[in-house]
């Protein structure tokens, strides 16, 4: 038998050796120990992969080291093996990120009338998973590129060169770093949080997505607003349901001085209180202006979040125009030129007012 053939050989035993260590790993050793059914039996499904490379590599390592190669391959031999078992140590460890990840939010739902809790959960692990999985990722690579002698030493050469090298490099990654600085505080503090109601550069809307550099807002009219994450953190926005889901709505009447106003204040209650959108705690209708032509109204109802809130005030002032048509008519907003011809006329032809 040739050095080669006995090479090869060795080699494909190692791979059947290390599919045979990965077969009885998973059907008999792990399924016997692990009890735990929530986290572990998830990360060995969805591990198997990095797993079995891994055996592979560590059993081709095993086999390179007890067999004669050349000096020159077997060398590089080894360091490709190595850098493949980082590679396998990264996607294990990213992998289970995720899944920690996902079974922490499968407690918490965001479809519920009261998800405030859920959604300050749901967007700081969502921040730091992105940012844990940069972070593992980053740390692979490096660990991959130390095992290379002229990258590591390219790289100690250029910080001790220092120099207009690292300045350049430094400013341009600095808005890349100072958008996961950013998503690390807003992670902590958090401004904002999944599905928020939002007012950003003029725009209502929802946030959608948070991601490790930029935040995405689902416009009311379903459009999609990007912004970067460092804007939050930096520029004044609202947020209307910050600590409470929980909105006031405002509707305003401009009406003329004649309308009846506790007769205007008993038919909006009435049309509040009847509405299925109001949740019960706020009400009030006050005349809080008035000008040299029409008189100023504010009407207050309180509804459990943003969206219910506007279908409310768009409710109310539907009512309330069917109401002043109906009931009021003489209270829609007038000139004064207008006020003394009817009087004008009424005094004129009586019979037709009373007609009227």
């Amino acid at each position: 038998m040739s050095r080669w053939t006995e090479t090869t050989l060795i080699f494909l035993i190692a791979l059947a050796l290390s599919w045979a260590a990965c077969f009885l790993i998973y059907r008999l050793v792990l399924r016997a120990v692990v009890r735990d059914t929530t986290f572990w039996r998830p990360l060995l499904a969805r591990t198997r992969g990095p797993i079995q490379l891994g055996l592979m590599v560590v059993a081709l390592s095993m086999a390179a080291n007890a067999v004669r190669l050349p000096p020159t391959e077997g060398t590089v031999l080894r360091h490709l093996l190595l850098i493949a078992f980082i590679g396998c140590v990264t996607w294990f460890l990213k992998t289970a990120l995720e899944i920690w990840m996902t079974l922490h939010l499968r407690r918490f739902r965001l479809d519920v009338e009261d998800n405030l809790l859920a959604r300050k959960h749901v967007t700081q692990t969502r921040i730091l998973q992105r940012v844990g999985v940069i972070l593992i990722v980053a740390i692979g690579v490096s660990a991959a590129l130390m095992t290379i002698d002229g990258v590591r030493q390219y790289g100690v050469s250029l910080l001790a060169s220092a120099g207009a090298a690292g300045i350049v490099v430094g400013f341009a990654l600095q808005p890349v770093l100072r958008n996961i600085v950013a998503g690390i505080q807003l992670a902590l503090t958090q401004p904002i949080r999944i599905d928020d109601a939002v007012i950003v550069e003029g725009e209502w809307g929802n946030v959608e997505e948070i991601t490790a550099t930029y935040v995405v807002v689902r416009i009311w009219d379903k459009r999609r607003l990007i912004v970067p994450l460092n804007h939050f953190m930096e520029k004044p926005f609202q947020n209307w349901t910050r600590s409470d889901a929980t909105l006031i709505g405002v509707v305003m009447l401009y009406v003329d001085f004649s309308v009846d106003v506790p007769a205007l204040r008993a038919e909006a209650e009435r049309i509040v209180k009847a509405s299925r959108l109001w949740n019960g705690d706020v009400f009030a209708l006050q005349v809080t202006d008035y000008t040299a032509r029409e008189a100023e109204i504010r009407i207050l109802a309180s509804a459990s979040h943003a969206g219910r809130a506007f279908d409310l005030r768009c409710e109310i002032r539907e009512a309330l125009l069917t109401y002043l048509q109906r009931e009021q008519p003489q209270a829609l907003p007038r000139t004064r030129n207008d006020v003394i011809t009817a009087a004008a006329s009424a005094e004129t032809h009586p019979h037709l007012s009373l007609e009227a």
